[in-house]
């Protein structure tokens, strides 16, 4: 190459240089760069690789033919060396295709929010607060608390004044006020727990109210307000309004419940017959049911409508005053006034650590009313800080406990020979299956969690029947009672397919302890359940969806934290061990979701460190990625000695892995020292540490960062994308600059890696001038390529890499492109007269 065409750039004469010319050899290599390192790497190259290419024999064709079969070894340890560099989790052969690092980051990022705020919380000891006295109130923390029920007879008239001064009208109170009115009948169908039975009374008491105020209204004999015997029905309402003794200008509540056997809920003729009974007598009716797939018929019908919850923040503003009002009222004068205690408590409860305990973002009236007397009792002092904030964790556990308390003795009401009852038994499962799937998949699509519930559904069915084959509820899904009933929300939002994202429909808790609090209480209070769900995550543990086997990996963590012997023996060991890399990435997940448990870290930390050091293949595999979490060794120097031993043994025979979880580590802050002991290895006498070294930089020059960056809270790498992991460090950590130069520049002058290494920053050109995120990575290029082009040789190569990338006819690189990289390699300060002349 002559100094003129040196001079000129690469976008001088491209035409006349074939796009398949070889690369200049590495010469001149001691030129700003240490002498004794070169030295020391060439006697410890291996000796099936190692150069000699200037020996002179005088054998003739014997001098040939040894010099023909070095060839040939030094492209068999190439093709070695390009083997180890291809991606380690796309051994998989079959339909399912390759795992998606990249997707399976951003999965696990998003899965791992959902149990941040609830960490070591969610497996509290619920019996050190389940009652306490705050004043003249007497508080149960527990879900199944014991209470008179529903009372067949009149309402007392103090209990519909109590009512009047503390209820919280929902969201629609007019207008289901005015149905009732004008139709005398009113359907109301609500999720239990959210106030739909005081809404339906004090609507029994405004109308009865007005009725009784009209100028021809007969008063009733006694109470305005009735409630009725749910085994009554609709059909004995309607007669008993009938006969002469009925009253009149009376309202009736009637609670069905359609989830018992043998109970079908009433047709329209039966709604029209009692209406037109209640219009005879100036009477009015709301019949309260369960929203859900048995309450369909009668919700869309014309007397059915769907009660809201009441807003949370007016719920427990209300509630406060109550609780308040009676301590001002027989406190001292020099008291604080009310208005000064409500401001005090509505603080207390804007915390960060007590909405954290609290975890949910919607309070039902009752949990309103607990939260309240908490923030109340706190404030008088006969609550202490840490009993109010486990007294907020008690609520998310107890609407766990009480969305699966009574599933089986429901079950057991269903005759085994009754027909039909198969699939009754899988109804009943789907609703406790559905919020199962919700809290591991929660994030996801709604038709992803949606299949994965049917997919449990199945297994209970199993679990509890396994004398029958169970029948699939084809029709039994109901969104909007899906939402209701498991106090989810669905969001716009996007999922990845194939590597492109796609609009979708996504679902979750609305609450952040929502998910802890279910799958404790499915673990440690069900445990004939755990078999199923066992059986269940291992079928998720397959699927090819990283949405969908990431996050339940994440969930099956935080599951075992619950009982870590029985998550080892059944989920974890067998997962690490098994022959497909997706089952063993899913196993190595569960144990880094696991080592963020103060409670399990050195546990983990030393099943690891046995992994690494004494298992089989498949265990060392399973090891390696859970390394690169760099939460699996208590140092980042433990970790990589982890990896390193992984990486060289058996003659390198997983120096693949190895090599991916050295560069994950690279995204975490100790970064440096990853880079100073990559650079250990390349120097090291023996060639499987060295092509661990070079093998991982090659690695390093081909990651994007999405690829990596698991957790991008507070990360400087967060909003990079996809760009190459090696130009994000670069732009963001000018101290790695130098670094990670000299570990590609050994690459691309050692033989066995020049190739591969070579392609590795074609795509790093590519990426600064190429695609969506061009202009972010061109900073990090800037940066890093004239400390890697520092040398006349460097730039030799760099120009026959962009002639070849000018010339490459599936993918020409425009010479104004060629011309602004080259310009970024060798700036205006550097360049030569000549150079200047010729732009």
């Amino acid at each position: 190459m002559s100094d003129e065409e040196q001079a000129g750039g690469p976008a001088e004469d491209a035409p006349r240089r074939a796009a398949d010319a070889r690369p200049p050899e590495a010469g001149d290599k001691d030129k700003g760069r240490d002498k004794d390192r070169d030295r020391d790497r060439d006697k410890g190259r291996d000796a099936k690789a190692a150069s000699d290419e200037g020996r002179a024999d005088s054998g003739g064709e014997s001098a040939d033919s040894e010099a023909d079969e070095k060839e040939s070894e030094r492209e068999r340890a190439a093709g070695r060396f390009r083997e180890h560099t291809r991606n380690p989790l796309a051994e998989e052969s079959g339909e399912d295709g390759p795992t998606g690092l990249a997707a399976a980051s951003r999965a696990h990022g998003d899965a791992k929010q959902r149990f941040v705020n609830v960490r070591d919380q969610n497996n509290f000891d619920r019996t050190h607060f389940d009652r306490a006295h705050i004043g003249d109130i007497y508080l149960r923390m527990d879900a199944r608390q014991s209470g008179a029920g529903m009372r067949r007879g009149p309402v007392p008239d103090e209990e519909l004044r109590g009512l009047r001064r503390a209820h919280v009208a929902p969201p629609g109170y007019e207008g289901l006020r005015n149905a009732l009115r004008a139709r005398r009948l009113l359907v109301l169908g609500a999720a239990p727990g959210t106030g739909r039975t005081s809404t339906a009374l004090s609507l029994l008491d405004d109308v009865t109210r007005f009725a009784v105020e009209a100028p021809d209204a007969e008063p009733p004999a006694d109470s305005r307000v009735w409630r009725v015997d749910p085994d009554d029905g609709v059909g004995r309402l309607a007669d008993s309004l009938g006969g002469e003794e009925a009253r009149r200008g009376t309202g009736y509540l009637l609670e069905l419940s359609l989830t018992r056997p043998g109970v079908l809920p009433p047709d329209e003729i039966g709604l029209d017959g009692l209406a037109a009974a209640l219009a005879g007598r100036n009477a009015f009716a709301v019949v309260v049911v369960t929203a859900g797939s048995a309450a369909n018929q009668l919700l869309t019908g014309r007397y059915g409508m769907l009660c809201p919850p009441a807003p949370t923040q007016e719920l427990l503003t209300t509630r406060l005053r109550e609780r308040l009002e009676e301590h001002v009222a027989a406190a001292p004068d020099d008291s604080p006034p009310l208005e000064e205690l409500l401001t005090r408590a509505e603080e207390l409860a804007d915390r960060k650590e007590v909405r954290d305990a609290v975890g949910l973002e919607d309070l039902r009236p009752a949990e309103a009313e607990l939260f309240a007397s908490l923030l109340a009792g706190r404030l008088l002092e006969d609550v202490s800080y840490e009993e109010l904030l486990a007294g907020c964790r008690s609520l998310a556990a107890d609407q766990a406990q009480e969305w699966f308390a009574g599933v089986d003795r429901a079950l057991a009401t269903v005759p085994a020979d009754q027909e039909g009852s198969a699939g009754r038994t899988a109804a009943l499962f789907h609703p406790v299956a559905f919020r199962i799937a919700l809290a591991v998949l929660g994030g996801a699509s709604h038709s992803t969690v949606a299949s994965a519930a049917h997919l449990l559904t199945w297994e209970l069915s199993v679990q509890g029947d396994p004398d029958n084959t169970p029948a699939r509820p084809l029709f039994c899904d109901d969104p909007a009672s899906d939402l209701a009933l498991s106090r989810a929300s669905l969001t716009s939002g996007s999922v990845e397919v194939a590597g492109t994202e796609v609009a979708a429909r996504l679902i979750r808790y609305r609450g952040s302890a929502l998910p802890g609090a279910v799958l404790t209480e499915v673990w440690d209070r069900h445990f004939p359940a755990r078999a199923p769900v066992v059986r269940w995550l291992r079928l998720l543990a397959d699927d090819p969806r990283p949405q969908v086997w990431m996050r339940a990996a994440v969930a099956a963590g935080e599951l075992c934290v619950q009982d870590f012997d029985h998550g080892y023996a059944e989920l974890i060991r067998p997962l690490a061990e098994a022959s497909t890399p997706r089952r063993r990435f899913f196993a190595a997940t569960t144990m880094d979701q696991a080592a963020g448990h103060a409670s399990h870290r050195k546990a983990v930390h030393k099943l690891v460190d046995d992994w690494a050091r004494y298992g089989t293949a498949s265990l060392r595999w399973s090891a390696a990625m859970a390394l690169g979490y760099g939460n699996a060794m208590a140092t980042m120097g433990a970790t990589l000695d982890a990896l390193a031993r992984i990486g060289v043994r058996d003659e390198g025979g997983q120096v693949a892995i190895a090599s991916l979880n050295v560069v994950r580590l690279l995204a975490l802050p100790d970064s440096a020292q990853v880079l100073r002991r990559m650079n250990d290895w390349t120097l090291h006498k023996y060639v499987e540490y060295q092509d661990l070294g070079l093998v991982t930089t090659v690695r390093l020059m081909l990651t994007s960062v999405d690829e990596v960056l698991f957790d991008e809270s507070g990360s400087p790498l967060g909003d990079r994308g996809d760009r190459p992991l090696a130009l994000a460090l670069a732009a963001t950590r000018p101290e790695l600059v130098r670094p990670m130069a000299d570990l590609m520049w050994t690459a691309l002058n050692t033989a066995r890696s020049r190739e591969v290494a070579m392609d590795a920053l074609e795509s790093l050109l590519r990426a600064a001038v190429r695609g969506k995120d061009a202009e972010r990575a061109r900073p990090g290029l800037a940066a890093l390529l004239p400390v890697l082009i520092a040398e006349e040789q460097d730039r030799r190569r760099l120009d026959w890499l962009l002639r070849r990338m000018m010339n490459d006819p599936e993918n020409r690189l425009p010479d104004a492109q060629a011309r602004a990289l080259w310009h970024l390699a060798v700036p205006a300060r550097g360049r030569t007269g000549e150079e200047e002349r010729n732009g």
